[in-house]
């Protein structure tokens, strides 16, 4: 199966992120697991969140941001790879100039049900 990412529609997750769900169980035959193109636009910070079940993983296409995993602030830019595991706090700041853009590859597939968010 072949998906190309400008036939597919962004959308707006709970964290504030766009999104495009590039496979996902509810389009496509992946089952266990979803990736997806994510977008945050300059100085932007996704909203502080974590997931019960589903463990992250980013990949940074492209741009630079600040990460927060839990009470651990760093620097992230292109090819740098983030693991997040579940339970784990986390959201990013675009500190760039351009779009922040990175891969997001989740297991099990994302669901909004399992995003929760933290109060500020």
């Amino acid at each position: 199966m072949k998906i190309n990412r400008n036939q597919i529609n962004s959308y707006i997750t709970k964290d504030s992120s766009e999104i495009r769900e590039l496979l996902h169980p509810e389009h496509s035959p992946v089952n266990n697991q979803s990736l997806a193109e994510a977008i945050v636009k300059p100085q932007q910070t996704t909203a502080a969140h974590f997931h019960k079940q589903t463990e992250e993983i980013y990949f940074i296409l492209e741009g630079k941001g600040e990460m927060r995993l839990d009470d651990k602030q760093f620097i992230v830019e292109e090819n740098d790879s983030i693991l997040i595991p579940p339970g784990q706090v986390h959201c990013i700041k675009n500190i760039g100039d351009g779009e922040l853009r990175f891969l997001c590859c989740c297991s099990p597939a994302y669901d909004h049900t399992d995003t929760f968010l933290i109060e500020a």
